[in-house]
């Protein structure tokens, strides 16, 4: 009985052995290969791309660049409007005129003050020659000559300061006739006749004939991210999808007191025909450095110091390297890259956190399809 027993424990000893054997050879071969490399798939885009179709829009109105506001530059009654909303008028044109009698009168006041100061003066040189003859003779002292001298001095001046006022007076009776300064075309109009009207009071504005702008309001958040000659886009409510070119002529230097935004005006370029006063329209704008390529805001990483970087594939091994950039201010969805990366790099656009420096990826574009990197566009 003890034989079975023996062979029972020699055969687990030979299992034991063969199991160390076996452990021993996987060790050994498993030690004698490298670790296969497994290229990680990251999403990738050229800074800019797809970013800068989508810039900031901003409602505004059509304008034109020289709006006048007209008055008249004496007070009265109103009389006559010869010209309504949206009518066309030339220089010179007659739009409006004040009841003229008072003027008139007042023109006639000043030539009879003219008037009497000139027979004044003529009687103080009449005088003067008579003391100049006497003194001369010595009937008079010379004191009552100078006298006479001054008196004459005081009636000329008379006469010249009532010729000035008659003058000024003329004048005032030829204002009472509004005139159009320019060609253009009437865009409100602010009195009717039968109204008394303050000298400087807006009866009309005048639109005048030339270029065209948009004018809109820009938020105070981002006044740092525009500049004038900015160029930008005009799209009318009524032409959905066409696009005009136009450039920021001006930007207001402070802020509304109410609604804390800066008033802008868009100048339309040349070859923006067929836009209308008072039209709606749609003003993009980039929001910064037009130069500056934009990328996507899941592409920055945190340098080590604290600063900005992107993963940037490296077009001939296909591994990453983490390049520091310098950002201008952020957008919504985007911001620009001011330096450190160029428009044609490959950048990683996502997942930046679960990678590291010199890793092999295999990138794809939007629609995973895989991307040349190698084969750059110049």
């Amino acid at each position: 009985m003890a034989a079975p027993r023996d062979t029972k424990s020699a055969a687990s000893a030979i299992a034991l052995v063969l199991a160390i054997a076996v452990t021993v050879l996987l060790a050994a071969c498993g030690g004698s290969e490298a670790p296969i490399a497994v290229a990680q798939p990251v999403l990738v885009v050229h800074p800019g791309d797809g970013m800068a179709l989508s810039p900031a829009a901003f409602a505004g109105e059509v304008h034109a660049r020289e709006e006048s506001a007209l008055s008249f530059r004496v007070g009265g009654n109103l009389v006559r409007r010869d010209v309504d909303v949206g009518a066309r008028v030339h220089r010179g044109d007659v739009l409006a005129e004040l009841d003229p009698s008072d003027l008139q009168l007042q023109a006639r006041a000043s030539d009879a003050q003219l008037a009497a100061a000139q027979a004044e003066l003529a009687r103080a040189g009449a005088d003067r020659a008579r003391y100049a003859k006497l003194a001369q003779q010595q009937l008079v002292s010379r004191s009552a000559l100078d006298a006479q001298d001054a008196a004459y001095a005081a009636a000329a001046g008379q006469v010249r300061a009532l010729r000035a006022q008659r003058d000024v007076a003329g004048n005032a009776a030829g204002y009472a006739q509004l005139r159009a300064p320019r060609d253009g075309v009437i865009a409100a109009r602010q009195a009717e006749a039968g109204q008394v009207v303050a000298a400087g009071q807006t009866i009309f504005l005048l639109a005048a004939d030339g270029s065209r702008e948009v004018a809109i309001a820009l938020p105070e958040s981002g006044i740092g991210n525009f500049r004038v000659g900015q160029p930008a886009l005009v799209e009318l409510w009524n032409a959905p999808g066409k696009r005009l070119p136009a450039r920021i002529r001006e930007i207001a230097p402070a802020a509304d007191p109410q609604a804390r935004t800066y008033a802008a005006r868009i100048t339309l370029l040349a070859g923006a025909g067929g836009v209308e006063l008072g039209q709606s329209a749609r003003v993009y704008l980039q929001g910064g450095t037009d130069a500056a390529p934009i990328i996507p805001l899941s592409a920055l990483q945190r340098t080590p110091a604290g600063g900005a970087a992107v993963w940037v594939v490296d077009p001939a091994t296909r591994k990453l390297r983490l390049a520091p950039v310098r950002t201008g201010s952020f957008g919504s969805d985007g911001v620009p890259v001011l330096a450190g990366v160029g428009p044609r790099d490959w950048i990683v656009a996502a997942g930046g956190h679960l990678l590291h420096e010199g890793e092999l990826v295999a990138p794809v574009d939007r629609d995973n399809r895989p991307v040349p990197v190698a084969a750059r566009a110049p």
